[in-house]
């Protein structure tokens, strides 16, 4: 039979006397104090460290994926989707809605485009099938709502094209980005040996 040993037990007070010298005991030891004169020098420091939300944020990571932004080209402000339907396909939890049409210039055109925010699960992989960088994922993460399923259409995502024409937007460099090396990876297609030909035999 194995016989078990106690290696500490710890003496309980019982009458009120022993449980007044147990608290003065505790209280003199110089924990409270300690306590106590570390709050009053931080105190005194009259450092902030807390930041005021909403009026302050903390700055996200450029690979930090949150709510989605359809971005437009920088130099003549279109829209970069080319409706390639591609980001619906992908979309693991079938929460991308695309609807596309062809204009009088034979063109595909998106008409519509729709996310529901209540079943997307923020993987990126959108963004990174995108072809053309036409959406990604932006910097705003409050996305709370009062309804179970909240949905983003167009409209609410595509970047304002005053926003591109004052120049405030800037390439993206998140989740789906260009690689830095990407112009060394670019193979030269045939029209352009045609080109350097052309120069060669005008020269």
């Amino acid at each position: 039979m194995i016989e078990y040993k106690k290696i500490y037990e710890d003496k309980q007070p019982i009458t009120n006397t022993e449980r007044f010298v147990r608290f003065w005991n505790r209280a003199l030891k110089g924990e409270l104090f300690v306590g106590l004169w570390l709050v009053f020098k931080e105190m005194c420091k009259a450092q902030i460290h807390t930041v005021k939300y909403p009026l302050e944020k903390l700055p996200l990571s450029p690979r930090y994926r949150a709510v989605h932004e359809l971005k437009r080209l920088l130099e003549s402000g279109n829209e970069r989707c080319i409706g390639c339907g591609l980001c619906e396909k992908i979309c693991v939890s079938n929460c991308i809605r695309m609807e596309t049409l062809y204009g009088e210039d034979k063109r595909k055109r998106v008409v519509e485009y729709s996310i529901n925010f209540g079943r997307c699960i923020y993987c990126g992989l959108c963004a990174e099938v995108c072809p053309e960088l036409a959406i990604v994922h932006g910097k705003r993460y409050e996305n709370a709502s009062e309804q179970r399923a909240s949905f983003a259409l167009k409209a609410d995502m595509l970047t304002p094209i005053d926003k591109v024409l004052q120049k405030q937007d800037e390439e993206f460099n998140g989740v789906g980005c260009v690689s830095e090396n990407a112009d060394m990876l670019i193979k030269a297609t045939p029209l352009k040996y045609l080109e350097e030909k052309k120069e060669e035999e005008n020269a």
